[in-house]
């Protein structure tokens, strides 16, 4: 079995754009053996969705900001760098 991705010490704008990628692409999927993730058919969550929402959670956003990015839908949204939680950074 793999072990777990690793989360970049220092995430760069181009790490958040991968993760928003990977939890949109790599969602569940319901079927009758139990959600499998709709890109890869592996156990939901998959290695690369739990990545993405690691990196995402450490460049600050919380579970229901992540959610909402899933269902959006767009592996392309964009996530403002660096964030804070009451909107983008001035610096």
């Amino acid at each position: 079995m793999l072990g777990e991705v690793p989360v970049p010490a220092s995430l760069t704008p181009e790490d958040v754009r991968l993760a928003v990628r990977a939890v949109v692409v790599h969602t569940a999927e319901e079927w009758p053996s139990g959600a499998l993730c709709r890109n890869d058919g592996a156990s939901y969550p998959c290695r690369l969705h739990r990545w993405g929402r690691r990196v995402l959670e450490a460049h600050g956003l919380n579970g229901r900001q992540i959610d909402a990015l899933i269902r959006h839908g767009n592996p392309f949204v964009h996530v403002p760098f660096p964030f804070t939680a009451t909107g983008p950074s001035r610096a």
